[in-house]
């Protein structure tokens, strides 16, 4: 293996535990935040069904990543993926020092972008995926709103008659359930993300095409999700407090909403389409969904506003770090 490659997949791992670190905990926030599981029991659920998600929803998104850019030019391509994942460690960790949900995913696509242009010109995007990176952004931020203020909505009314102990008993387990759910899509979506990296550094170390469909090997699904799980039990709880307790206080019945409505939405797109959906994105506003959905004093827009602008300035900032670091590596190597 020679040292580039070496360099190459470290950075990948790296990229990866750090979305252990500050990504994986949003799809654990709202069970943690309305006392069904503690912190300790939800990332070791999260660990597991992350697994799942990693192994069992196929390689579509996976081989949306993979075939993003063209960086299959020029005299190293692996200095432009190296470049792109140290983008995404950088902008990632300064967001969790603030405990700011940022996205993983629009990081690892705008660093990956800003390399792609560095290295190969604005020839290296691929029209066709960058497509679906924009109705994963659409997805996960509007209908993922509409669609937990609806669910929601459509829960409190059936449930209006119930007591509130028997109700909370039912969407306590019912928690439990779906925030599996969340989990096993987290490993479905992000987990293919990173591993669509991590077998195009391979690739392009051989100097091999990339296909259309990747082809992922078991031992590097389960590195990938070691890697992870480190991430999520290291640095997890902040990112946990911002999401499910300082942003919106929810019922059990509303995070119970809010995470089938994230989770279906992630699943789906996953099998359906290889859209690439955030984590962070839809399920906080799966979670601002639910909670305006029995009052919009529930949410604290400021958060969510503070979340938002940190989600938007996610994009630029990763592509022109991308950009920089690339350019950069140029010069020295």
């Amino acid at each position: 293996m020679s040292l580039a490659l070496m360099i190459a997949l470290l950075l990948v791992c790296a990229s990866i535990f750090v979305n252990g670190w500050t990504d994986a905990p949003n799809a654990i926030a709202t069970v943690v935040s309305t006392r069904v599981l503690s912190p300790r029991a939800a990332v070791l659920m999260a660990t597991a069904f992350n697994l799942v998600g990693i192994m069992c929803f196929g390689t579509a998104v996976a081989s949306t990543i993979a075939n993003l850019v063209n960086v299959g030019t020029g005299s190293n391509p692996l200095i432009a993926i190296c470049a792109a994942q140290l983008s995404i460690v950088i902008w990632s960790v300064s967001a969790w020092k603030f405990g700011i949900p940022t996205s993983e995913s629009h990081a690892l696509i705008a660093g990956l972008m800003g390399s792609g242009i560095a290295y190969n010109g604005f020839s290296a995007f691929k029209l066709a995926e960058f497509q679906k990176v924009l109705w994963g952004i659409v997805i996960s931020t509007v209908v993922g709103f509409f669609a937990a203020y609806v669910v929601t909505k459509a829960i409190g009314f059936l449930f209006r008659r119930v007591k509130r102990s028997k109700a909370n008993r039912f969407f306590s387990l019912g928690q439990i359930a779906s925030a599996a759910l969340m989990a096993t899509s987290h490993g479905a979506q992000d987990g293919q993300k990173f591993m669509g990296v991590f077998v195009l550094v391979i690739l392009l170390a051989n100097n091999q095409p990339i296909p259309a469909t990747v082809h992922i090997d078991i031992w590097i699904m389960l590195l990938c999700s070691l890697v992870m799980a480190i991430g999520t039990s290291i640095g997890g709880y902040r990112i946990i407090k911002t999401m499910g307790i300082d942003m919106v206080k929810l019922e059990k019945y509303q995070g119970f909403s809010a995470e089938i409505v994230a989770s279906l939405c992630m699943l789906v797109t996953t099998v359906c389409s290889g859209i690439p959906l955030s984590t962070t994105n839809t399920k906080g506003t799966a979670m601002m969904g639910a909670g305006a959905a029995r009052r919009f004093s529930d949410v604290n827009w400021g958060i969510a506003k503070e979340m938002v602008m940190a989600w938007v300035l996610t994009f630029p900032a990763c592509l022109i770090l991308g950009y920089a670091m690339t350019k950069l590596f140029i010069l020295i190597f």
